[in-house]
């Protein structure tokens, strides 16, 4: 490869190559590169696809606070790369590249993981092998990776559980407490394009590692050489429907009102797990608690292309055409849809006029936390002397509608940060409050004790969530939880029902009685090495060059993550973040921050009503739906323009 050399330092210097790219490029060469990563390096540099080669290479991709996630797939497949295609036409070798997500980064993230488990355990004087429990959803090299990945914890020292085919997100999330693992990992990108994959860290409580142990293992990473094993070995286990049949049993307890669940026999459903993970779970569930399904044949299946959309995101109405379509010819009440690792979940309602219209991921959640809280009030788990123990959690960026929420049941409202670690670390929190003789065995007694045992001593989770479409209502799984989900919201359209309401009707009724509350969410996209600085720069901007007024409406007051000292309503400090909340004379709230796991800049616009005397009616709320819905148009066409000259 050395004639390469020369071709790369007269791209650097014309700038056509990044600086950070040309080194990477050479380091991996000069390495021990394998023949598939030096052949593609050698077609890409042949044919001056530059731009290709920054963004494979322009930095190591980082192991951030949760894991990895990158491309596994080029925007420009090399011969090597694509070698011998499977029967889907996946390449037959991952993306090479330092920013790729490839055997390379699976392998270096792995054995910083299992270095830090060693060096905790040693710390903390625990005995025996560390635990790491590993699933995969249905992505190209899912399967290749997490076999990677359990065998190099294997042969450092660390006994290694992996599921004997794909599973969701939250089921590893249960699976690590329910097995007393040290950490887990997921192999997945979410509800990312068919090229990316990621790699994402849990720690021994079941949610995702935050600080300090995020920092440890990321500093272990950084040093991580996979290449040295340690001196013992250890195990790996294949797990079988064991964990599933636990996890279920947990699901099970979500049902607030089983009478109503089993007499919902008129409630019509459609699913599709967009060839995702969420079928393994799903299905057998609503079935067990007879509820009246189908399912969308053409998404059932496993398959890493995601065929049938463009992007299996369910927030996203494309994603959810086939299943509504089918929902039109059964003529079902709703549509339940899934992403690949089944951590998010989407849906659709058949309105009062007969349509099937999207609920946003705000109104979903904050629907499933108005039915429990009535619920467990109507039903004396809460009552007025307890029900401050009892609490929602959101993000900043979360509908204040559940602010409402709990203010009219008396209820503790707590925000944190966008991610569903923040709110696992909260749960974490309150199940070291409890006394320790509960503590000691907390993970294998039945809801309903742990429930008192909350209510009594620390604090009850009742319902969390984020506006992108992740809700949680328990803490036997510390992240977002589509499987729950389906289950929570298939009671809540029984409950609808019962009542002779559409679930829109229902949210009309919440809007009536607490207010009117409507969000509109934007991104822009900024792609690559250049779009990366493009981000950086926008972001910056808003902080040096802060708007005075927007849309004609007085900046009241800015709120920078970044640089505040921010503490949430039980004291605790809030992680530095790279995000701003703008106070409008209006009322309206916007927040801006970069997307944790896209290459974007992220944008919420929040505004709200509140009837001043007693309920809206539905000519007002009528009214107000439009008022609002126009003012967020133009706000958001406002943030746009502006933000191209920002970034330029």
């Amino acid at each position: 490869m050395a004639e390469q050399i020369p071709e790369i330092e007269a791209a650097t210097a014309e700038g056509k190559l990044l600086e950070t790219s040309a080194r990477n490029i050479r380091t991996t060469l000069e390495a021990t590169a394998t023949p598939i990563a030096a052949e593609s390096i050698s077609e890409l540099v042949q044919g001056r696809e530059w731009a290709e080669l920054n963004d494979r290479f322009y930095r190591t991709l980082a192991f951030g606070t949760g894991g990895i996630r990158g491309r596994t797939i080029g925007k420009i497949v090399t011969s090597a790369e694509r070698g011998e295609p499977n029967e889907l036409g996946r390449p037959q070798y991952p993306c090479v590249g330092t920013n790729a997500m490839n055997y390379e980064s699976v392998a270096r993230a792995t054995k910083g993981l299992v270095d830090y488990l060693h060096e905790w355990f040693a710390r903390e004087k625990l005995s025996g092998p560390p635990k790491l429990v590993i699933a995969h959803d249905t992505r190209f090299f899912s399967r290749e990776f997490t076999k990677l990945a359990a065998d190099i914890a294997a042969r450092n020292g660390c006994d290694a559980y992996v599921f004997d085919g794909p599973r969701s997100t939250p089921e590893l999330s249960f699976a690590v407490r329910h097995l007393r693992a040290s950490a887990g990992v997921v192999i997945t990108a979410s509800h990312n394009p068919p090229h990316d994959n990621g790699y994402k860290v849990y720690f021994s409580d079941g949610a995702q590692v935050v600080e300090p142990h995020a920092g440890g293992i990321i500093a272990k990473v950084n040093a991580a050489d996979a290449s040295t094993p340690n001196e013992k070995r250890g195990s790996v286990t294949t797990l079988n429907r064991e964990v599933d049949n636990a996890y279920m049993a947990r699901l099970e307890t979500l049902v607030l009102d089983p009478d109503l669940v089993r007499a919902a026999s008129d409630l019509r459903i459609v699913f599709t797990p967009i060839h995702g993970t969420g079928g393994v779970i799903i299905k057998p569930m609503l079935e067990r608690l007879g509820f009246t399904f189908d399912v969308v044949l053409e998404q059932d299946g496993f398959d890493g292309r995601f065929p049938t959309v463009k992007s299996p995101n369910p927030e996203n109405a494309e994603a959810l055409r086939l299943a509504i379509e089918l929902a039109q010819k059964k003529n079902a009440d709703l549509v339940i849809a899934t992403d690949p690792d089944c951590d998010r979940m989407g849906v659709a309602v058949r309105t009062a006029a007969g349509e099937m219209e999207l609920l946003s991921g705000n109104q979903i959640g904050s629907i499933i936390a108005y039915y429990r809280a009535r619920t467990l009030f109507e039903q004396g788990v809460l009552t007025k002397e307890n029900a401050s123990r009892a609490v929602i959690i959101k993000t900043f960026v979360t509908t204040d509608l559940q602010k409402a929420i709990a203010e009219k049941f008396g209820l503790r409202l707590v925000e944190t940060l966008t991610g569903f670690k923040y709110i696992g670390a909260k749960l974490q929190k309150y199940e070291r409050a409890l006394p320790a003789e509960t503590a000691e065995n907390y993970r294998d007694l039945p809801e309903e004790e742990t429930r008192r045992e909350r209510l009594a001593h620390s604090s009850f989770y009742l319902f969390g969530g984020e506006e992108s479409y992740g809700y949680s209502g328990a803490d036997f799984v510390r992240d977002k939880d589509a499987n729950g989900a389906a289950i929570m919201f298939c009671e809540v359209a029984a409950y609808a029902k019962s009542k002779k309401l559409t679930i829109d009707g229902f949210l009309d009724e919440i809007y009536a009685e607490l207010g009117y509350y409507m969000e509109k969410n934007g991104a822009l996209t900024f792609e690559g090495a250049e779009g990366a600085a493009k981000i950086q720069r926008l972001l910056a901007s808003y902080t040096d060059n802060a708007p005075n007024e927007m849309l004609g409406s007085r900046v009241t007051g800015v709120q920078n993550f970044e640089t505040e000292t921010i503490r949430d309503i039980e004291g605790d400090g809030i992680p530095k973040e790279k995000m701003l909340i703008f106070e409008l004379a209006d009322q309206t709230r916007i927040a801006v921050r970069a997307s944790g796991t896209e290459p974007k800049i992220k944008y919420y616009l929040f505004a709200q009503r509140r009837p001043t005397v007693g309920r809206f009616s539905p000519d007002e709320l009528a009214q107000i739906k439009s008022e609002l819905a126009q003012k967020l148009e133009r706000l958001w066409e406002w943030l746009r323009e502006d933000a191209q000259g920002r970034a330029a």
